[in-house]
């Protein structure tokens, strides 16, 4: 229980309303409330003086780590010289129009312009409007079905969280709704047909894929949207091959592809975007968490040349499009986007990604890989998960009720260290700030292997 003559958690259960919590439990004090204080590098601090490392790097977007002083100064210095202004009808500021040329300088190949928001829940609001628009300029107002997959996560508004695939985020919202499919995600691992190799198993995804174009009417598909690397639907890479064969369907049938690239955006894949990692080639990029590190809230769409060149024509032949958020470029904002991303270039952050996380996932491999209990341990980039099963050689999960995954998660936090059990399954995330060291992996690592080793003494 709470210390209940604690000003601060009393506030905290009389009157926040969080995201993601057991809403009755944490009001009656049968969770507690952290309270963060600090934090430096790869390291918080709450208020009482407890440190933690968090190998979650918040929400898989503190990418630069804590406590970059260039970047607090960027905010603190637009601030003070100009603290908000719109974007609406051309106008725009030094830090809004900069970075612009910086995300267009970095991005995959044929991209052009930016559309900025706040998170990358609007950000893919914003791409369904562009969607549709695009679809009604060029005449074929049938064509508005989006496809996503099982397991990905796109938002959890009304109709990104149609897009998203997950249960709990549409368990009791009436979602999803509106012209959204879903598709299967190509998780390798919960396969239905084990006896399928890699490569058999990319292909089954593009024929299923395909079956649903063609059941549902191409001319009534308008996109394909899917994240590079699975994310919060358990951190799952794609078979090799995956790519490649889904785009070889989407392009057969005048499909766009939109790359959400929220998690893996800015290097989190030891690449600067997942498209090009994988060989993506996107009409659309979702864009948020790593543009700032999460110093500032910041989202954006970044669109191709190809549906820039009709977005014109619309607007020639409709006036002003339609569409626009207060804070859209919000200065603050995007200085705090020029500093990170000056600063992820001048650290060499992006190389650190990539070799600090093939270390951890090497390092997790070698420690808990044999063990009876985890079923997988997998990852791209400085990203890895590991899943726990109840029998490994004939992959039986566990029953949902024990709640292994919440429960590894919690004993890991017990010794100082942050991962994320994932839904849907008993499934530990890692998602570290980019400067993480080989050290500070040994320490991810080590404090996983005893948290393991508590809670599968008592199952």
């Amino acid at each position: 229980m709470l210390d209940q003559n604690n000003e601060l958690t009393a506030w905290d259960r009389d009157h926040f309303f969080h995201p993601s919590t057991h809403m009755g439990m944490h009001a009656r004090g049968e969770t507690a409330t952290r309270v963060i204080a600090t934090a430096e590098g790869v390291y918080i601090t709450d208020v009482n003086g407890r440190k933690s490392l968090d190998a979650f790097a918040g929400l898989y977007c503190v990418n630069a780590g804590y406590g970059q002083q260039k970047i607090a100064d960027a905010i603190a210095a637009q601030a003070k010289t100009l603290a908000y202004y719109h974007s609406y009808v051309g106008h725009g500021t030094e830090a809004s129009i900069k970075l612009s040329k910086m995300i267009i300088d970095r991005a995959p190949q044929g991209m052009s312009r930016v559309y900025f928001g706040q998170s990358g829940s609007d950000a893919n609001e914003t791409n369904i409007k562009l969607i549709w628009y695009y679809n009604n300029v060029l005449g074929r107002p049938e064509k508005k079905k989006i496809i996503s997959r099982w397991r990905g996560y796109h938002g959890s508004g009304l109709m990104t969280g149609s897009l998203t695939g997950l249960d709990v985020f549409h368990k009791a919202f009436d979602l999803p709704f509106g012209p959204i499919r879903h598709t299967e995600a190509p998780y390798f691992f919960r396969r239905p047909d084990r006896t399928m190799n890699k490569e058999q198993f990319a292909q089954s995804c593009a024929d299923k894929l395909e079956e649903m174009i063609l059941a549902e009417g191409p001319e009534t598909i308008a996109a394909f949207i899917g994240e590079p690397v699975l994310g919060t639907g358990g951190i799952v890479p794609p078979p090799a091959g995956y790519w490649e064969k889904i785009q070889a369907v989407l392009t057969r049938y005048d499909i766009l592809l939109v790359a959400d690239e929220v998690v893996t955006g800015f290097g989190r894949l030891g690449t600067m975007f997942g498209s090009d990692h994988y060989g993506m080639k996107p009409d659309l990029i979702t864009i948020a968490k790593g543009l700032t590190s999460a110093y500032a809230p910041l989202s954006g769409t970044i669109v191709s040349e190809k549906m820039w060149q009709v977005l014109v024509q619309g607007s020639d032949a409709l006036g002003a499009i339609g569409h626009g958020w207060t804070y859209s470029a919000h200065p603050i904002c995007a200085a705090a986007g020029v500093a990170n991303l000056e600063l992820i270039d001048e650290l060499g952050l992006i190389a650190n990604a990539a070799d600090s996380g093939a270390y951890l996932r090497a390092e997790l491999a070698k420690a808990l890989g044999d063990h009876k209990n985890v079923g997988d341990v997998r990852g791209e980039g400085m990203l890895a998960a590991v899943e726990f099963v109840a029998d490994r050689d004939d992959r039986v999960f566990f029953d949902p009720a024990l709640k292994i995954g919440p429960q590894v998660s919690a004993a890991l936090a017990e010794r100082g260290v942050i991962g994320r059990g994932m839904p849907q399954g008993d499934i530990l995330g890692f998602a570290p700030p980019f400067c993480l060291t080989h050290e500070e992996a040994d320490i991810v690592v080590q404090a996983t292997v005893e948290a393991v080793g508590a809670v599968f003494e008592n199952v």
